[in-house]
């Protein structure tokens, strides 16, 4: 199972981004998708996260910002990123937990995209 990120770029404070991810290979389930992020000299952190059945989660740094949705007949998981500011500056990496299949077994994935930068500046 593999994951490729899409939509980084160059914004201007207080502009819009939507990033998108999409997940390929032999999937049988996926339970989560999540975006996290990492900014120059910080540590990976867990922006929102969609899970089937369960509401979006967010950091209280992008709540009322960032909105998460998935698109499951596409496999497809997209952050929506409003009023960004400098401080959402970091590369964004999609992450997807579920069940992939093979000829005569099953197995469960965590597998991570490459990543995308994402830059807030005027």
């Amino acid at each position: 199972v593999q994951l490729q990120a899409f939509g980084g770029g160059l914004v201007q404070p207080g502009g819009s981004l939507r990033l998108s991810c999409t997940a390929s290979g032999s999937i049988f389930k996926i339970n989560a998708m999540n975006w996290y992020r990492q900014a120059p000299g910080k540590q990976r952190e867990l922006v929102a996260t969609i899970t089937t059945g369960r509401s979006p989660n967010y950091a209280d740094s992008v709540k009322g910002r960032f909105t998460i949705s998935r698109d499951n007949a596409k496999d497809t998981v997209y952050l929506q990123m409003n009023s960004l500011k400098p401080g959402d500056t970091a590369v964004y990496y999609c992450n997807a937990v579920g069940i992939a299949y093979y000829s005569d077994y099953a197995e469960e994935f965590d597998v991570w995209g490459q990543g995308t930068l994402v830059t807030v500046s005027s």
